[in-house]
């Protein structure tokens, strides 16, 4: 017995309700995975029959995410910066606020620039391919500590045919001995380890260690801050995502450790989402 894609879109959707607070979208999106299309074609074509072993495959997709399972690990992907990206438990979920971050990056560098960039914690490699694929002069590399995840970004990079970028494992800056770039950019841990949030959502189902940042969500970004200066060239950037109520915190670490001309930009909800501190020149 088959079903329309009108019927599966309405029943999962309204299952899902009870569980997600994007039930609809939730239900588009993995009815495209199963029927290896575009939610556009769901639109265009309500009226399409699904066959039954896409059915079984779909029905357990939707009681996964009724379980609380993020929709990116159940269809493997994420779209970010236009890039589709594999994801997996091994690596944080790309999320659209994080586009800021690259989004500023580039402002700072020219569209010819032969600079080299780093993105420290690079996870799924979301922004070192992002960064890459835009500015294809630039050397971009990529440390994570997790070896798991650096297996995701350097598929993710062979995928897109980005061949300007490197993945290095280790913690921050350790697999960097003397070495130096124009801007670095990471999107570290910064959730306090008490904040209830990590057990609720998706967070619960992404690694802690790229979430938890200690007793009050800093202890990464300290690490970094004050790590960096060494591995800057002078007049280089530092620029950090961090929670919406950190930016004043962050601001104070960057100007204790010699950082100067620091901002905080907001992210299209109009939260404070990234700051950027340079160093002398």
């Amino acid at each position: 017995m088959d079903a329309s894609v009108a019927t599966l879109l309405h029943t999962a959707g309204t299952r899902l309700a009870k569980t997600s607070t994007t039930p609809h979208l939730d239900a588009e999106c993995l009815l495209a995975h199963v029927l290896q299309t575009h939610r556009s074609h769901l639109f265009a074509h309500p009226e399409q029959r699904v066959a039954r072993n896409r059915l079984r495959q779909f029905a357990r997709l939707v009681s996964a995410r009724s379980q609380g399972r993020p929709v990116a690990y159940l269809t493997g992907e994420r779209e970010f910066w236009s890039l589709s990206l594999k994801v997996n438990p091994a690596t944080l979920i790309p999320r659209p606020e994080t586009e800021m971050l690259v989004e500023q990056s580039l402002r700072l560098v020219p569209a010819a620039a032969h600079w080299h960039l780093l993105d420290l914690g690079t996870g799924s490699g979301a922004i070192a391919l992002a960064l890459a694929k835009e500015r294809p002069e630039c050397l971009v590399t990529a440390t994570d500590i997790s070896r798991s995840a650096l297996a995701v970004a350097r598929e993710n990079a062979a995928t897109l045919g980005i061949r300007n970028v490197e993945f290095l494992q280790g913690e921050w800056f350790a697999p960097l001995p003397g070495r130096r770039y124009r801007v670095i950019v990471s999107n570290p841990p910064y959730v306090s380890d008490a904040d209830p949030h990590l057990d609720a959502g998706d967070l619960r189902f992404e690694p802690q260690r790229a979430l938890n940042g200690g007793a009050d969500g800093l202890a990464m970004i300290r690490k970094i801050v004050q790590q960096a200066p060494a591995h800057l060239d002078p007049g280089g950037v530092l620029m950090l995502e961090h929670g919406y109520d950190q930016a004043a915190r962050v601001r104070e670490l960057l100007c204790t450790a010699g950082f100067s001309a620091t901002r905080t930009y907001r992210d299209l909800a109009g939260t404070e989402r990234v700051s950027v501190g340079r160093i002398a020149g």
